[in-house]
């Protein structure tokens, strides 16, 4: 068993607080696009928030997902985007960090970036007081995702999790979609230096062929472009191969 496998099983192992709020989401078409709107409320029970680790307060909010109906492949690919997917429930999926390796930060970490290494959230999920579902709540209360909610997956008829800004599924089959981005061997050359150990998105790499899937944790399912959520970095899409609409995410 893989050491981030160790960690999701480990994080999933904590209790649940049963959530006071009512998930509520449509589906609409807008032109070219299927728009999913929510109140940002997941459609399983959260953690407590404020906790130990995350001093943050949910709250309720005005979310608007658009994506093109009919997705198409570019030649170019699209990163850099924080919002990386929305659930079928209307959840953001949001897998990066704000904190970044600072030596005089608290735990070693700021919000500078000038260092070049970024945290990774799931190595150490407790540290950002996640809940059971792989999910916290940031400044402005919205929870989002980090790695797969299963009681979410547990709610499907079917392997679908969500969408990504291009309009392609994303989807969650951990028995056939396996990531082909590896740990690094070796050290870092620069501060924090020390060993390649999955704290900073930085430790890893793409090594095509090793896994099922591409870069950007994608593939070809009966002739359709599919990104898929695995157990392992990077847990969800990072990338991005169609057209992606800029404003993917709105609030308000």
């Amino acid at each position: 068993m893989t050491p981030a496998r160790i960690a999701i099983l480990f994080i999933l192992s904590q209790p649940l607080a049963a959530s006071a709020h009512e998930n509520k989401t449509t589906v609409s078409q807008q032109a070219d696009l299927t728009c999913i709107a929510s109140n940002g409320v997941p459609d399983h029970d959260m953690g407590r928030f404020p906790n130990r680790a995350n001093p943050n307060t949910f709250s309720e909010q005005n979310l608007q997902f658009c994506f093109p109906n009919e997705p198409k492949l570019t030649d170019t690919v699209t990163e850099g985007l924080m919002t990386v997917g929305v659930s079928v429930t209307g959840a953001p999926i949001r897998p990066y960090t704000a904190g970044y390796y600072d030596p005089i930060g608290r735990r070693g970490i700021g919000h500078d970036p000038s260092s070049g290494w970024r945290q990774q959230a799931m190595h150490e999920p407790r540290s950002l007081g996640m809940d059971t579902q792989n999910g916290h709540v940031d400044r402005s209360g919205l929870y989002h995702y980090h790695a797969v909610s299963l009681d979410l997956m547990d709610g499907q008829d079917s392997t679908l999790l969500g969408y990504a800004p291009d309009g392609y599924e994303i989807r969650y089959s951990p028995s056939t979609a396996m990531s082909s981005w590896q740990l690094r061997s070796g050290t870092r050359a620069t501060p924090p230096h020390g060993a390649f150990d999955g704290r900073f998105e930085e430790d890893f790499e793409y090594d095509a062929g090793s896994g099922t899937l591409d870069e950007c944790n994608g593939g070809m399912v009966n002739g359709t472009y599919t990104y898929f959520a695995t157990d392992s970095y990077p847990y969800f899409p990072r990338c991005f191969k169609g057209e992606v609409n800029a404003r993917f995410m709105v609030r308000g």
